[in-house]
């Protein structure tokens, strides 16, 4: 299997994922896509992965490489691959399916609970309520056809399942110690005052458990997702 990594900014990667794929002998190639001047034909990957990062889905004129990303992901999920998408990542594939990308009504910054939607597929292992990371301020419609997994109290779409091929998490299930580290030594400065807005040192002071339950959930998500599309 070979996975296709887009990467937003130097600081943000596939965390858990590139264990995730090492494990079980998956080709991981990460594709810097705020430097790179074309991106790898379809048929170099199986399954395409978009990961966050802190600009906004719909910054074209500030982040000018975005357009072409948003035209690939849409050709990517044409083809017939399979895409996962995280934080900026889910918000691109949902535009890339025609979803509406837009301001949320409360930043989510911390540890918080989602909660497994009604709605949401039988082969999706998520439990009743799993406590996961968040770092967005925007959020997206569900597009149409879409199947959505779960919401938390600051945010009514945490993720969807699209065609079982294409899954998107608006959480960072992904997230580790090293990596949570990175991203707020980063973006710091987005910590303030807010009712889902956790200080630097409430995060990192989460228990090993929370990782080890979040990242079991997030890899067996994703063995579903490529063995029973």
């Amino acid at each position: 299997m070979r996975i296709l990594c887009l990467k937003h900014i130097a600081f943000e990667g596939p965390a858990a994922i590139a264990l995730w794929a090492q494990k079980r002998g998956y080709e991981l190639k990460i594709e810097p896509v705020y430097l790179s001047k074309s991106l790898p034909s379809l048929d170099t990957f199986d399954v395409l992965l978009v990961m966050g990062g802190p600009m906004n889905a719909y910054e074209d004129a500030k982040y000018p490489w975005l357009a072409k990303e948003k035209s690939y992901i849409q050709s990517a999920i044409g083809s017939g691959k399979h895409v996962i998408g995280i934080c900026l990542g889910a918000q691109l594939i949902a535009h890339a399916l025609g979803a509406q990308i837009s301001q949320g009504t409360h930043k989510e910054i911390g540890w918080f609970a989602i909660e497994r939607s009604t709605d949401c597929p039988a082969q999706i292992p998520l439990s009743d309520t799993l406590r996961v990371l968040h770092w967005h301020g925007d959020t997206f419609d569900l597009p149409h056809g879409a199947r959505s997994l779960g919401q938390s109290e600051a945010c009514a779409n945490q993720g969807f399942l699209y065609r079982n091929r294409v899954l998107a998490l608006q959480c960072h299930l992904e997230i580790t110690p090293e990596s949570l580290a990175l991203l707020i030594a980063a973006c710091r400065n987005e910590l303030v005052s807010g009712s889902y807005i956790q200080t630097a040192e409430t995060m990192l002071a989460e228990p090993s458990e929370t990782y080890e339950r979040m990242h079991a959930t997030l890899f067996e998500m994703l063995d579903v997702l490529l063995e029973k599309s």
